[in-house]
């Protein structure tokens, strides 16, 4: 099975309500036409940045159909549907694909540690069940704990035909380089690290999955324009406001940060859900001369 993805695909926010109790699922669907309208080429609602964790089933199936419906035929859209057991996974894996959307993201099952034959089982299960639907293996150790290596992932895609990539946010040029090597023409490695964009185009990612394009797509968009144009000068200028940028927003620990700085670019984002917090008064303060000095407010 081959799918072919290509420039900035949105890590999308989930907006919530003041307080966090509820999603916002009035912004929802304005928020992914935003996106898009900016440049983005796909959205990924229900990931890390998204709080995905933080939400409830019903609510990440909601939030998916929202998107789907908005955007489903500008971008695509691709859903992280993972979750710590198998049979909520399948679950949103099979809703993601009953409501069109493009494919799902599976980010590895976390808490636990697991060993690879654990980590086998787990995707090939869900793989199996759906074998005419892409999906894409999320690798995020730092807040999954378990490790999709490059080796693993060359047994894994062998074994399912419709594992048609990875988005990799190890933080290691040298893993991603290796993915790219070993794995398949045709198969999706898309970085999910904004600090080093450029890089990894230029070594061959067709795509990125990206935190802070809710807020400057613009800017990641003119990196993968310049590029495609030849134009490494450029590109290489709008990579150090993108590497600029992922300092102001903390790379994306505080997902107040996106929620405030799309506030302050013009767009109501919502709020976060406890335990995420507010920022203070300073920290908006702060954000909001940073901003200014980047040039996008």
């Amino acid at each position: 099975m081959k799918m072919k993805l290509e420039g900035v695909i949105s890590a999308m926010m989930t907006p919530f309500t003041k307080g966090g109790e509820f999603v916002d699922f009035d912004k929802v669907g304005p928020l992914a036409e935003r996106i898009v309208k900016q440049g983005a080429k796909g959205l990924f609602p229900c990931g890390t940045t998204g709080e995905g964790m933080l939400l409830s089933t019903e609510e990440r199936k909601t939030i998916a159909e929202e998107v789907v419906a908005a955007v489903g035929r500008k971008a695509k859209v691709i859903p992280q549907t993972g979750c710590l057991d198998t049979a909520t996974t399948l679950e949103l894996t099979r809703h993601a694909q009953e409501i069109g959307a493009a494919a799902v993201a599976i980010v590895t099952p976390f808490y636990y540690a697991y060993d690879d034959a654990s980590l086998m089982q787990y995707y090939t299960t869900i793989a199996k069940a759906v074998p005419e639907f892409p999906i894409l293996v999320y690798n995020i150790p730092s807040c999954a704990r378990n490790t999709i290596t490059p080796e693993f992932l060359v047994k894994l895609v062998e074994k399912n035909p419709n594992i048609v990539g990875i988005k990799d946010s190890m933080g290691s040029m040298v893993a991603l380089t290796q993915m790219l090597a070993l794995m398949p023409a045709g198969f999706n490695v898309i970085n999910g690290v904004d600090e080093y964009g450029f890089q990894a185009i230029l070594a061959g990612c067709p795509a990125a999955v990206s935190g802070l394009s809710n807020v400057v797509c613009e800017i990641y968009v003119a990196v993968f324009n310049h590029l495609a144009k030849g134009d490494l000068k450029k590109a290489w200028k709008e990579q150090l406001r993108l590497a600029r940028a992922a300092t102001i927003f903390e790379y994306g620990r505080k997902a107040a940060m996106f929620k405030e700085g799309s506030r302050l670019r013009g767009f109501d984002a919502g709020y976060v859900r406890p335990p995420m917090r507010d920022l203070t008064a300073a920290e908006l303060k702060k954000l909001a001369k940073d901003m200014e000095e980047l040039g996008v407010i």
